[in-house]
């Protein structure tokens, strides 16, 4: 399967499998364009906007203990910052933050855009730019429905996210994810860069094809803390696997949150629901699994994981954005992973 995966065009992509009965990883393609240089199984990798489900975790650890509610206002939280251009902070929940039916239009998504050529990518890999400013730039456009009525992934959402967590507690998005979840799960390899741009070794290149011309270029040194919550963290297949395996195996929330963060709404895709901070879907053996997947300029991550938390796959992909075809090879591997061990 990962032969595949490269065969379709992705330069370098490791996977890892974990279940009951073994711990498998792999890797196929080069770390270095034009070179041959092997995956490194370990290798470090930008996982995106799996970043998201850690933040959904921990606001609904907070909810568990009483500190606000999925059905709180932005407005609540935030007043003043979600108002103007037919946006109503009063009218978004946590709730549609969390699970993508806010509306608001993602001034996030834009910047990434701008990111898929060389040029926008040497423009904004070091950006720096505030939550609010990011805010700003959102809200400063029309909503594209109004809160609840639909579903639309849009990164501003998790940014808004990340400060109601800081509101909620008097610390950093960074720091409650971190002694919540990294250190709690032992993730070492884990890390909440903020504004650094290089990654842990050992970590393979990556590269991103321009969309003007095609053409592949290195997108390995990169700052992404201006998304922050939205996509900023870095981490391994062992790593990331090891806390989608306890999310859903129970030892991050308790049997009620973990229900809420479960609970779906239809995404328009044929077979794919979305919960608070995840996707859920059906596989061939018929078997339901969770999963969230992460892009940024150079990486792509997959992954799913059993409703049990038994079994968990990874696979970070080092060309981005990807073809259909690379994708389809992707979710075959992810297929088998888990119908092989279920």
């Amino acid at each position: 399967d990962l032969t595949a995966i490269r065969d379709a065009g992705t330069l370098g992509v490791q996977a890892r499998v974990v279940s009951p009965a073994d711990d498998l990883s792999a890797a196929a393609g080069t770390a270095v364009r034009g070179r041959t240089v092997p995956i490194p199984l370990d290798g470090h990798f930008r996982m995106g906007s799996n970043t998201k489900t850690f933040v959904a975790t921990v606001i609904l650890q907070l909810e568990a203990e009483g500190r606000l509610s999925l059905g709180d206002s932005v407005e609540r939280w935030l007043p003043g910052l979600v108002r103007g251009n037919g946006n109503d902070g009063r009218a978004i929940t946590v709730r549609h933050l969390l699970q993508h039916t806010s509306g608001l239009h993602d001034s996030v998504g834009d910047i990434e855009m701008k990111m898929r050529t060389e040029r926008g990518y040497r423009a904004y890999r070091f950006l720096r730019m505030s939550p609010r400013k990011l805010v700003a730039l959102s809200v400063g456009r029309r909503p594209l429905f109004s809160p609840g009525a639909r579903w639309s992934y849009s990164n501003i959402n998790y940014v808004l996210a990340g400060m109601i967590v800081e509101k909620a507690t008097g610390n950093s998005w960074r720091d409650e994810v971190t002694r919540r979840i990294i250190k709690p799960l032992r993730l070492r390899e884990t890390t909440l860069p903020g504004d650094a741009s290089r990654l842990p070794k050992p970590h393979p290149q990556s590269y991103t094809e321009d969309a003007g011309t095609g053409r592949p270029f290195r997108a390995t040194v990169l700052s992404l803390g201006w998304a922050g919550p939205a996509g900023e963290a870095v981490t391994t297949t062992g790593d990331l696997g090891r806390f989608w395996r306890a999310l859903l195996g129970g030892r991050l929330l308790t049997p009620r949150q973990l229900k809420k963060m479960t609970t779906t709404v239809p995404v328009g895709a044929p077979g794919r629901e979305f919960g608070l901070g995840m996707a859920k879907q059906r596989l061939s053996c018929g078997i339901t699994a969770w999963s969230h997947p992460g892009g940024t300029p150079g990486f792509i991550t997959d992954n799913a994981v059993t409703e049990d938390g038994r079994t968990s796959v990874i696979v970070s992909r080092t060309t981005y954005p990807g073809t259909q075809a690379q994708g389809q090879a992707t979710a075959r591997l992810i297929d088998n992973a888990l119908c092989a061990n279920r």
